[in-house]
């Protein structure tokens, strides 16, 4: 990354990079207005939305070029930088025709090579900012993969954008986190700045100061938050998104963690740490519940056909393979031993259970 990039300077003064707006520009009105509020806050960026790609058709999907004139009253009139979403080589055309300060490509952009490399033939050896989602399902690889295309083409101003991964289970997120991901894109390219999207990640207003705050603690560099004066009135995406009074609320209640060591033993690198073990934690407490959720469905089976519960032969065969798969992993015997028996008398108590 450059270092003299003004995209970056919030994070010399002491907090996170802002990037705000309305999830789509509706009317030229409606986008004046948010970036006006918008001003007084710490916000840097502007962004709205032009193009809406929706999941499934019938449904609004942005005004398109139109709004484009709009945005640049906004960075007239405020000083605010603006940004947009880009899904194909056409859409950055007009952003640069506009000069439109950041682009950022979407998740369902980010899992299609093709139309990225288009994207990337277009900006070849431009100083644009582009940001780059993560793609729609937990593919790291693919993630990377975009930033590579366009780092090859000689775009130097990168950073990606974190907004969380679509699963099939519901759960309290509307797109699952999954921070070991992001992590793991940060220890590889760490040169590229990390933007957390809690507005996407939520999909709810609910929980977006939480997930703020985690972002912040594993050391992401800013937010992209979607705000609307009215936000139960947005035509799309309303319950996801924030007034700007409430954008400034949370921004003045989150915590920045100090990045540098002071002293031997700096106690924020250990709570980075603790952190990341936390995420991992939560990780592991769900994946045994779903196996425990298995074994009760199992213990079920069993009952029907009058099978005992306990299979002594299954069971040798797991703790065996176990004990292997840890020692590769570097894990001790002991240790896999006592951990597979603690699994084992709890599945076979929820084997055990009536219902």
């Amino acid at each position: 990354m450059e270092k003299n990039n003004k995209w970056l300077v919030n994070m010399a003064l002491g907090h996170p990079l802002v990037i705000a707006g309305p999830c789509s520009a509706e009317t030229e009105d409606q986008v004046l207005k948010i970036a006006h509020q918008l001003k007084g806050t710490d916000t840097t960026v502007f962004r709205a939305g032009v193009w809406k790609p929706r999941t499934r058709p019938g449904h609004f999907e942005g005004v398109g070029k139109i709004a484009l004139p709009w945005l640049q009253r906004v960075k007239k009139e405020t000083g605010l930088l603006i940004a947009i979403e880009v899904a194909n080589a056409n859409h950055v055309k007009l952003a640069l025709k506009y000069d439109i300060d950041i682009l950022w490509i979407g998740a369902r952009t980010t899992v299609n090579p093709f139309a990225v490399q288009e994207i990337a033939d277009v900006l070849k050896n431009t100083n644009k900012i582009v940001l780059v989602k993560n793609p729609i399902n937990p593919d790291l690889e693919l993630w990377i993969g975009a930033i590579e295309r366009l780092q090859k083409v000689n775009i130097k101003n990168l950073g990606a954008i974190h907004r969380g991964f679509s699963t099939y289970r519901k759960s309290k997120y509307r797109n699952n986190p999954k921070w070991q991901i992001p992590i793991d894109f940060k220890n590889r390219l760490p040169n590229v700045p990390m933007i957390c999207d809690p507005s996407h990640i939520c999909g709810e207003r609910e929980g977006i100061l939480d997930v703020s705050q985690t972002a912040l603690d594993l050391q992401f560099n800013g937010l992209m938050l979607e705000t609307h004066f009215n936000p139960d009135k947005a035509w799309s995406d309303a319950k996801q998104q924030i007034t700007p009074t409430r954008l400034d609320e949370i921004i003045k209640i989150l915590k920045v963690r100090k990045s540098s060591f002071e002293g031997q033993e700096s106690k924020e690198e250990l709570e980075k740490l603790r952190k990341q073990i936390d995420l991992i934690d939560h990780k592991i407490l769900e994946i045994l519940a779903d196996r425990m959720k298995i074994a009760k469905k199992i213990g079920l089976e069993k009952k029907k056909k009058n099978v005992a519960v306990l299979q002594q032969t299954r069971w040798n065969e797991i703790i065996k393979k176990s004990i292997k798969k840890g020692k590769n992993l570097g894990l001790s015997t002991d240790f896999v031993k006592k951990f597979y028996k603690t699994i084992h008398q709890e599945s076979i108590n929820h084997q055990k259970t009536k219902n």
